[in-house]
């Protein structure tokens, strides 16, 4: 019997011994907004060992999720078609796991790929389609993104841009995601920093990216 193999004819372990391991729905998660080089993927896991990522990569390239692929002479990592059809999977798993995030722990951190995931997660396409194209820039700790809404499509790219409503946050954004917090009380309480722009554009915000607790 090989190496987490569960030892059963199913395709959920079959799923679980392809990407079960400790990291591997992480570097999905990070591939999913962008092909990557091994350093970009290391400093947006920051915690994990570099010999596992290195294992990790591995297994997926076996696995046929991930593929290494020369770009700007240098070799990035991207997913396969068959890596990409994860989507569905690791935002339905964001979304689940949204529920029990609670307050952020001592030392747990934002990354712009992380919030990337988190907003398409959060995405409600139906409600953005009713509401007038935004740009808004974000900045969540060292994560700056420029989340642009423009009827039912979203994209989201790092970096400053021209934007409606510039703001920052950190951690406590989950509260106003989760409903928890009203816009205005996220600016009165400093969860959420205008910084240019009118403030009112928040309550769009909050309607165009919401999960519930």
């Amino acid at each position: 019997m090989a190496a987490r193999d569960y030892g059963q004819y199913c395709g959920l372990a079959r799923a679980l011994e392809l990407v079960g391991e400790r990291w591997a729905m992480l570097i999905v998660r990070d591939l999913l907004v962008g092909a990557r080089r091994y350093g970009e993927l290391a400093a947006g896991l920051p915690r994990i060992p570099s010999n596992i990522l290195a294992a990790r990569l591995k297994e997926l390239q076996e696995g046929g999720i991930l593929r290494r692929v020369p770009h700007l002479r240098v070799i990035v990592y991207e997913l396969t078609p068959y890596g990409r059809e994860l989507e569905p999977v690791v935002l339905a798993l964001g979304a689940w796991g949204f529920k029990a995030m609670g307050d952020p722990r001592e030392g747990q951190v934002i990354t712009p790929d992380s919030m990337t995931m988190a907003l398409r997660t959060a995405f409600r396409p139906q409600v953005a389609a009713t509401l007038p194209a935004t740009a808004y820039a974000a900045r969540f700790g060292p994560a700056e993104l420029l989340i642009r809404v423009d009827g039912s499509t979203l994209d989201v790219t790092r970096g400053d841009g021209p934007a409606d409503l510039v703001f920052a946050a950190g951690p406590g954004i989950r509260r106003l995601i989760s409903g928890e917090l009203a816009p205005d009380r996220a600016i009165a309480t400093g969860v959420v920093e205008v910084l240019r722009g009118r403030g009112d554009l928040l309550d769009r915000f909050a309607s165009t990216f919401h999960l519930a607790d």
